[in-house]
């Protein structure tokens, strides 16, 4: 599953506000502040599954842990 830091870095790359992700992912924006802080010690999979999905077609990808930490990227463009 997703991180909070990679929730955060990922809205900041695409220049999304917590509401805009919150509306685009069909959650609360408290939720989306909360699960951000730190402050949902067990979000549910699905609040946690709508919001990766939102910001992967908004054009993030995620990578998993692999030896230097979870992260977040843009997506490259195909041309």
């Amino acid at each position: 599953m997703i991180t909070p830091q990679q929730i955060r870095g990922a809205r900041a790359m695409l220049g999304l506000t917590q509401k805009q992700l919150a509306d685009a992912s069909g959650v609360s924006e408290m939720s989306v502040k909360n699960i951000e802080r730190g402050s949902t010690p067990d979000p549910r999979v699905s609040t946690m599954l709508a919001m990766k999905k939102s910001l992967e077609s908004a054009g993030v990808e995620f990578i998993p842990e692999n030896g230097g930490g979870p992260g977040v990227r843009l997506r490259k463009v195909e041309s």
